[in-house]
């Protein structure tokens, strides 16, 4: 930083050229864009929906409203825009509105450059507190968001009348930055009457002040479909002022939901213990996300978010950690009975929608037994488990839960060599106790969802044996 300008002298001596925010964030993602990058980055199942919509409006300069569902990212890329600024940019020093050196708006800032001109002191500023972001809620006021007189420094011997007795908002705050508003349904409607100035004359007014700041700012929305028709609505006249509006949606395929889990989960080795999800698994947890959205019992309008499976693969191996700590085991590997402890990370994901009082329980397990069923079908062929449920009908029976040991299972499997061939399909050559136990409890589980094997469940624990 003792490399940069330190005046405003030293700064026009270097060549510099101010450009407003968004031909700044334009160049920015031209660059990106020429170079073959995502103009954001992080983001997955969007290539080719909405990042080519986003990038249009970016180089077309529009401000932005983001419309979608719960859990669909639309927050990470408002905050993924601040990559799109410069690294840094120089400030009018001790201006709370980011001035401009060349060109400064407000009063405190217009002043010091009449008065020290080239020696104008220059601040610079990095591109992550040229962001500002505000929730929406009904309670956010004029004041918030543009500004409000400031009782103190009028108690300090100031006029009204003076500019400089204003407390700016977090809108001016954000000048030559991106500012967002997240759930801009929920902001009460005479407040969003004064974003208006903001978004086409580019300015602020505050009370009855003949004030003018031509701000520089990129305005960001988010909004969710159902607010925006029913909860609350985006006046017809600032909706206008928006150039571009661009819908989200959810993963539109398990690889992808997959992919998005695996990078959000968090899953942290114990005592150096070995964290391993079988693709099986994590596949049955995108499921769930998948078949719920598309359930004739789940609040569709609600959404299902995202986060539901992520939270779903956090917590089917967070009881695995449980239950490899509790047997010491080394390796720590789902299994179907973990699902069972995904109820509490599902309930308040879903919202049930049952004319039965008391069936949420019974749709939830639906929902897990569809997807360990269609998962089951795809990895295992039917003339793998033949000989399987023969050894059932000779009498086998099949204990399963958190207390059963992973070499246990390992066990079974030499003692049934009929479950051989069913397990190496779902494990390949890996030969881990964990692995086999994951791969003998959806092999039995898949079973009894098709109806060739009865399962009793009793005290978390489960028994497996022959329909006949």
């Amino acid at each position: 930083m003792t490399s940069r300008p330190a005046t405003l002298g030293e700064l026009r001596d270097s060549g510099w050229r101010s450009v407003p925010v968004k031909e700044e964030i334009r160049r920015n993602a031209v660059a990106r864009i020429s170079a073959g990058r995502p103009v954001l980055d992080g983001l997955l199942g969007y290539e080719d929906t909405v990042l080519p919509q986003l990038e249009n409006a970016l180089l077309a300069g529009h401000d932005l409203i983001f419309l979608g569902e719960r859990g669909q990212g639309k927050t990470r890329m408002i905050r993924a825009l601040v990559g799109l600024l410069d690294e840094w940019v120089p400030v009018v020093a001790g201006s709370e509105i980011n001035d401009d050196p060349s060109a400064p708006v407000s009063h405190f800032a217009r002043q010091l450059v009449a008065e020290a001109g080239d020696d104008t002191p220059v601040a610079w500023v990095p591109r992550h507190r040229r962001f500002g972001e505000k929730l929406a809620t009904p309670d956010t006021s004029i004041a918030d968001l543009i500004g409000e007189v400031d009782p103190i420094k009028v108690a300090e011997g100031r006029y009204l009348a003076d500019e400089s007795t204003l407390h700016f908002g977090l809108v001016p705050r954000t000048n030559r930055g991106v500012f967002a508003i997240n759930e801009l349904p929920d902001l009460a409607e005479r407040i969003q009457v004064g974003l208006l100035n903001v978004l086409e004359e580019r300015d602020v007014q505050v009370r009855g002040y003949q004030v003018r700041l031509p701000l520089d700012v990129m305005l960001v929305a988010s909004a969710n479909p159902e607010d925006y028709t029913n909860r609350g609505r985006i006046i017809t006249p600032l909706k206008d002022r928006f150039g571009s509006q661009i819908r989200t949606h959810y993963p539109l395929d398990l690889q992808t939901e997959m992919a998005i889990a695996e990078a959000e989960a968090r899953s942290w080795p114990v005592d150096g213990r070995r964290v391993r999800m079988p693709d099986q698994l994590a596949e049955v947890v995108a499921s769930v996300s998948h078949l719920a959205r598309s359930s004739p019992h789940v609040n569709q309008r609600s959404g299902v978010s995202v986060r539901l499976t992520v939270a779903n693969a956090e917590m089917l191996v967070a009881n695995a950690t449980r239950r490899a700590l509790r047997l010491g085991e080394d390796e720590v590997v789902p299994r179907v009975s973990d699902l069972d402890a995904l109820v509490a990370s599902t309930a308040g994901k879903i919202e049930i929608e049952t004319l039965d009082e008391g069936r949420d329980q019974e749709v939830v397990d639906g929902l897990f037994g569809a997807a360990v069923l269609g998962v089951f079908r795809r990895c295992v062929a039917p003339e793998q488990v033949r000989a399987v449920v023969e050894a059932f009908d000779e009498g086998r029976v099949v204990h399963t839960g958190d207390d059963v040991a992973s070499a246990d299972y390992a066990d079974l499997v030499a003692e049934v060599p009929a479950l051989r061939q069913a397990v190496r399909s779902l494990i390949g050559g890996e030969e881990s106790p964990g692995a086999v136990a994951s791969a003998v409890e959806l092999v039995l589980e898949g079973l009894h969802l098709s109806r060739r094997l009865n399962k009793d469940v009793a005290g978390g624990r489960s028994l497996y044996r022959s329909r006949g």
